[in-house]
């Protein structure tokens, strides 16, 4: 079980990667209207479409290869903000498939782990 301090720990290291994330997250994409907790791509600044075909697929295509990164934060960011939210909850650091408590050392890796060695994804 881990202690208040390490928790506090834990928690200013998830606070301060989410920032990051939201950051790096801004640059590719915007927030879904729809869905706040959702990202989508974005063209990128100063690029306009216009009457040239080619550059307007240029754009698309940045577009799409920005989408796969974003993707890959995003799925990295909801992970940050479930850590955060077992935090508040009282349930950080507690394996979600057997409810052992998850290893320092996983933790220490992966502040944003959900699972004990034992189910860690392969």
């Amino acid at each position: 079980m881990l202690s208040d301090a390490q928790t506090a720990k834990f928690k200013k290291s998830l606070e301060a990667e989410r920032a990051l994330l939201e950051r790096e997250l801004s640059g590719l994409g915007a927030r879904n209207p729809a869905n706040s907790a959702d990202w989508v791509p974005t063209k990128p600044e100063g690029d306009e479409y216009g009457a040239d075909r080619n550059d307007n697929a240029d754009i698309i295509e940045d577009m799409e290869e920005n989408s796969a990164t974003l993707n890959e934060l995003e799925g990295r960011l909801n992970l940050v903000v479930r850590a955060l939210e077992n935090i508040e909850e009282g349930t950080y650091g507690v394996c979600e498939v057997c409810g052992t408590d998850i290893e320092h050392d996983r933790l220490a890796a992966n502040h944003a782990a959900t699972t004990c060695k034992t189910h860690m994804p392969q």
